[in-house]
Order: structure tokens, then C-alpha cells, then sequence
């Protein structure tokens, strides 16, 4: 089994005991996942690299849970997203993200306790973040077209009513 089809079936054998195991597994890992974005939001200067497993170690993650990571921060990053199927623990990544795009996936994923973090504030200015968020909810607003009403002249522009052109 891939480290990828590891993490996608990650605490699942605490979801087979009890609800409350598979929280806490989950809360855990959330932890440290917001952990080491604390720490690349705090050293901006330094790109994150190395293998799988040394990541791991360093940000006291195993294997599986650093490529969990590394699912989360891919589509952020700006050499382009790594083949996750591919990736083992000798996989060598270089986590070099772009900053907006990080934000905006965090708002995607719905990631509260990651966008929210005191670091934004200084990496991108209140009015960025701001920007960074309409552009989001427009991306999740709703539009319907005007509908044609029976008695509206018809669009394809002959000057009848709808109902006695292109409705019929």
C-alpha cells in the first residue's frame, strides 16, 4: 500500500473503536499540521526540504502523516503539485508555496484554525486578506441567469413575443 492510500484511510482503525479515538486521532494531527504552517509562516526565508520521512522526524510526524501534509500544502506550491501516488519516505520535496494561494486554499478547506493564524498579519496586510476573501466568495456565489417570461420579446431578436416565437 502507497503512503498516499495510507493517508487516505488515516485513523481509520480508531474510527472502528469509537468516535471519541478517531477525534482525538484527527485533533492530533491537526495540531501538528498547524504546528509546521506555524513554523513556515514564522521562517518565510527558509524553504522547506528534504525527504518525506526527514520532514517527518523534524516536525514529529511519521511518514504517513508528513505526506497528509504535503496533500494539504500541493496546490500551493509554486513548482507545481507533486504525483502524491508517487511520493515514499525517501521522496525528496521542496515546499516553496505561494503565499496567496495558501491563503486561499486554507479558506477553501475551510481551515480556521490555519488562516487565522497571527502570522498572516504580518505576511499579508488586512486589505490583501481581505481581497484574497471576496475573491473567494465570488468563486462560491451563486448566479442564475434572468429566466425568459412568456410575454418578453424573444432573444433571438425576430420582435415577437417569447411565447409566439422560440417557445413554441
Amino acid at each position: 500500500m502507497t503512503l498516499y492510500e495510507q493517508w487516505n484511510n488515516y485513523g481509520e482503525d480508531a474510527k472502528e473503536r469509537s468516535v471519541e479515538e478517531y477525534k482525538k486521532v484527527v485533533e492530533n494531527y491537526l495540531a501538528r499540521e498547524r504546528d509546521v504552517y506555524d513554523y513556515m509562516l514564522s521562517n518565510r526565508e527558509e524553504i522547506v526540504e528534504g525527504t518525506i520521512s526527514e520532514l517527518g522526524k523534524r516536525f514529529n510526524m511519521d511518514e504517513i502523516e508528513f505526506l497528509g501534509f504535503v496533500d494539504g500544502i500541493n496546490s500551493s506550491l509554486k513548482n507545481g503539485e507533486y504525483n502524491l501516488d508517487d511520493l515514499t519516505g525517501e521522496s525528496s520535496v521542496k515546499l516553496d508555496f505561494d503565499l496567496e494561494k495558501l491563503y486561499w486554499n486554507m479558506l477553501d478547506a475551510k481551515a480556521e484554525w490555519l488562516y487565522n493564524l497571527p502570522q498572516w498579519s504580518e505576511l499579508l496586510s488586512a486589505d490583501e486578506r481581505t481581497s484574497i476573501k471576496k475573491e473567494y466568495n465570488k468563486t462560491k456565489t451563486v448566479v442564475k441567469e434572468k429566466k425568459v417570461g412568456r410575454n418578453d420579446p424573444c432573444t433571438c431578436g425576430s420582435g415577437k413575443k417569447y411565447k409566439q416565437c422560440c417557445m413554441k
